[in-house]
């Protein structure tokens, strides 16, 4: 099948897109201490203007919402005036950039809030294994602190708020990570969300939280520049879902009928492959199982090959592609797809934290320019 599957134009809600060839939100670790993206970043998005659309790395809607070392925000002034720098840089390369937002729910440690306080969930329920502290050490992970019913409308005005701020800051929209374990992706699944009130027991009020979410940034910025990512039968952070299938029906069933930009969803074949090179096999396919129950843009990942990519769009069961360590390697991903020049080989042990080694030194084809920022 023919490479032009990935080059035709798409309309992803007030997005307009040359290509569907998606940069996915990518951990880097390389926001200064304070959560505030450094110049470098600026360069490194700006180097990767060429794809139909970049989504960044997971960004924290609150202090109580990081989870791992020298992580972004999107909560403070300094932070937005930094992420103006690199939306300013991408536009300024004719690119289109969203904002993935974030709450790290139980998958954090103490550690990162100011007052030493326990990481909050759905339920009082430990994730397996160890975090890593804001000084790149590993600590056990904590039981965390199960939310009272009378907050989760601040978790809603939190991420309104980044939604916001995102706007501030240049975006053209953000991205609400509902994924891999994360908060919102804990309210959804009913082996991390034992509640008994409005936002637990059936599927119906385990969405609430994330539909509320989605509601109320569509309200404020528009539902033409807001996005969900979804990981049906992922498993990162120790998630298990009793029913996947029927239960994610009725989450994907309800984001469409709300005219948003996209949604994303994870293959669970990739579900960890951010902690390791090689996708699994004789997974579900997620885009053949919920297609259909969502009539607006969809974005495949996980594991996909230039090959695997035409032929899901080619099939209809996705509208873009989204490669992620590739595009970490190559920053002219696009070019090197459309003209079948090799790739670059993804190096994993400079992939998170460092400096520019890792994550704007990869080379690009020779005709490409340099990208000019300081």
């Amino acid at each position: 099948m023919s490479i032009d599957a990935l080059f035709s134009p798409a309309k992803f809600g007030a997005l307009s897109l040359p290509n569907r060839i998606v940069m996915p939100a990518l951990t880097r670790m390389r926001a200064v201490p304070d959560g505030v993206p450094q110049q470098i970043s600026a360069k490194y998005y700006a180097q990767r203007a060429s794809a139909g659309l970049i989504i960044t790395e997971a960004t924290a809607i609150s202090v109580q919402g990081h989870g791992y070392p020298q992580m972004p925000g999107i909560h403070t002034p300094e932070q937005i005036a930094g992420w103006r720098r690199v939306t300013d840089a991408v536009h300024a390369r004719d690119g289109r950039i969203v904002l993935q937002i974030v709450h790290h729910g139980r998958w954090s440690h103490s550690s990162y809030n100011p007052d030493g306080s326990l990481p909050v969930a759905p339920s009082a329920i430990a994730p397996p294994g160890s975090a890593y502290t804001p000084s790149f050490t590993q600590a056990p992970y904590e039981v965390p602190r199960a939310l009272e019913t009378n907050e989760l409308q601040l978790i809603v005005a939190s991420f309104r708020q980044a939604a916001r701020n995102a706007r501030e800051a240049g975006f053209d929209g953000v991205e609400i990570h509902g994924a891999n374990g994360f908060l919102l992706d804990q309210f959804l699944q009913d082996g991390s969300n034992h509640r008994t009130d409005a936002y637990g027991g059936t599927i119906e009020n385990r969405a609430r939280l994330l539909l509320e979410v989605v509601d109320g940034i569509a309200t404020d910025i528009g539902a033409e520049r807001t996005a969900v990512r979804l990981s049906p039968h992922g498993n990162l952070g120790g998630l298990s879902d009793s029913d996947t299938v029927p239960h994610f029906s009725y989450v994907i069933g309800e984001l469409g009928t709300r005219n948003l930009a996209y949604l994303h969803m994870i293959e669970p074949r990739a579900s960890s492959i951010g902690l390791a090179d090689d996708a699994s096999i004789d997974s579900a396919n997620n885009a053949m199982l919920f297609r259909r129950l969502f009539a607006g843009p969809l974005i495949t990942a996980g594991g996909y090959t230039t090959q695997m990519g035409v032929d899901v769009v080619t099939a209809g069961l996705a509208d873009a592609v989204a490669f992620g360590r590739m595009f970490i390697a190559n920053p002219d991903l696009p070019e090197r797809i459309r003209t079948g020049a090799g790739l670059n080989a993804f190096d994993r042990s400079t992939a998170y934290g460092g400096g520019a080694h890792g994550y704007t030194d990869y080379p690009t084809l020779p005709l490409d320019r340099e990208v000019a920022i300081a």
